[in-house]
């Protein structure tokens, strides 16, 4: 990771960099299109990762699995009881075979994506705060190069960003409501 902030931009830093880590957010994903929102010049995007929203999305969604799982295994639980005292009722072994098959979401999915937002947050606070860093001292050669190497950075750490934001969001799309009575 730290090979990409020093500074140095050197072929093989540039290679190390892009082995470490670089792209493999995206790659392991298969998302919808994340947020970009148009400015007021053509063909300009605004990449707008939003944290405190994404931590609210989070917070949300691991309650909502955890009462979800809760629910499901207390209905299997009750199913499973049931079955026991009447193993002849077709309907209610319908019923215990279909709770079996029912998919249950990923909470470990959902904190590894909120843990690689997380890490992509601190890299793009800590290459933001390289960039002010080196904007304050003297204008060499060195440092313009290692300038537009941070600033390539923290658009890749926000577009990673988005991607991890819109990975959440199609989360939230797998809930189904289901009455009951």
């Amino acid at each position: 990771r730290s090979c990409s902030f020093t500074g140095f931009s050197t072929v093989q830093s540039r290679k190390l960099a892009k082995s470490l880590g670089r792209g493999s957010v995206r790659s392991r994903m298969s998302l919808k299109p994340p947020k970009a929102y148009n400015s007021l010049q053509k063909g300009a995007l605004i990449w707008d990762p939003k944290p405190l929203q994404v931590k609210k999305i989070f917070e949300a969604l691991k309650k909502g699995l955890n009462e979800y799982l809760e629910a499901h295994q207390a209905e299997l639980d009750y199913l499973s009881g049931r079955h026991k005292d009447t193993k002849r009722n077709s309907r209610l072994v319908r019923l215990l075979t279909c709770a079996r098959v029912i998919p249950v979401p990923s909470l470990p999915k959902v904190e590894e994506l909120y843990e690689a937002y997380c890490i992509q947050c601190r890299l793009r606070d800590g290459a933001t705060n390289m960039k002010q860093a080196f904007s304050l001292s003297p204008a060499t050669k060195a440092s313009r190069e290692s300038l537009l190497e941070l600033y390539r950075n923290v658009q890749e750490c926000t577009e990673d960003m988005c991607f991890i934001e819109g990975a959440l969001e199609v989360h939230l799309g797998e809930f189904h409501v289901k009455m009951k009575g």
